[in-house]
């Protein structure tokens, strides 16, 4: 299916989609490294003008829109999130997209943290403004290790489907992986360890002619907190974090040997960017670049679980004909 994609960054989400097999037409986003980026390993289609200065007559029609509006203003990890932060508006733009080009489904990501915001208000009123442009909406938080990213990320999935379309995806997409003890059980694959992740790659100083595997010297430190933990390598890494805009600082988290911080080739590893995705911009804009990211393994889970419904549909019209 053909897909328009918005506030795409790096593209981790697009990616993965079209590792299912998708077709992005068009991608949007005003960080100028991430479209750079984009432009290198997927696409020069992304327009980097504010969404919110683009008329929907600009954008091509499409089966699938796809987003993860900025999340700092949702996030647990940002101590100041409020209703009220300007951030949190530009999901507005793309209620006006879907609304206006009418795709069979779209699929929103957002931080959990969006979940518990306002007691849920927010969440509730994002929900009714989907809805409202037409479309059968539901949502589930899903983790980043149950589809092979070897990283505990939680976040917010919002699938919509155009009322006019009898069909219902399997949402959310099914798990290839799971903890060690219920793989077992349930005939999947043991979640990927961070340890096991980076097995391939060498020391920097040793892999000098590897893309983007330089890292932060920034002292190490253990107090439990974000950027500050002991990274365990047996398990699934930490959520890689951004905090605030291409501006601030960025969190980077331990290498698993705890004796360094990951470069940002590790990081993206640990987001399952392939080795051959080369970021664009200095080290601390490959880190933000990488943390903002969907997981583009989680995208191609999201992406066959689209293409499911729609084959499933198509055959349901072909029986009935």
């Amino acid at each position: 299916m053909k897909i328009v994609s918005l506030f795409s960054g790096a593209g981790g989400l697009d990616l993965g989609l079209k590792w299912a097999g998708h077709e992005i037409v068009w991608a949007n986003d005003i960080f100028l490294d991430a479209a750079a980026t984009y432009k290198a390993n997927i696409s020069n289609h992304i327009d980097t003008r504010d969404i919110r200065d683009i008329p929907s007559s600009d954008i091509p029609n499409c089966d699938i829109v796809i987003g993860g509006f900025p999340c700092q203003g949702f996030s647990v990890a940002n101590r100041g999130r409020s209703t009220d932060d300007p951030r949190n508006q530009l999901f507005h733009d793309m209620v006006r997209v879907i609304h206006d080009k009418q795709p069979r489904y779209f699929l929103a990501e957002n931080v959990k943290g969006l979940v518990s915001l306002g007691k849920g208000k927010v969440l509730e009123q994002i929900i009714d403004e989907f809805s409202s442009a037409g479309y059968r909406v539901c949502h589930q938080v899903v983790n980043a290790a149950d589809y092979g990213v070897p990283q505990l990320r939680m976040r917010l999935l919002i699938l919509g489907v155009r009322e006019d379309l009898d069909n219902s995806p399997y949402f959310p997409p099914p798990p290839t992986h799971s903890t060690p003890a219920k793989a077992k059980v349930l005939g999947l694959r043991p979640w990927l360890s961070v340890g096991e992740a980076l097995a391939h790659l060498p020391e920097p100083e040793d892999g000098k002619n590897i893309p983007n595997h330089e890292y932060s010297l920034y002292k190490l430190r253990f107090n439990g907190h974000l950027g500050h933990r002991y990274i365990e390598p047996t398990r699934p890494a930490p959520t890689v974090t951004g905090r605030g805009d291409e501006r601030g600082g960025v969190v980077v988290l331990h290498h698993p040997n705890n004796q360094r911080r990951m470069s940002a080739r590790e990081l993206a590893v640990v987001q399952s960017f392939p080795d051959n995705f080369v970021f664009s911009g200095t080290k601390s804009s490959a880190y933000r670049q990488i943390a903002n990211a969907v997981p583009p393994l989680l995208g191609k889970a999201i992406g066959l679980m689209l293409a499911e419904a729609e084959f499933t549909s198509i055959a349901l019209k072909s029986e009935a004909a």
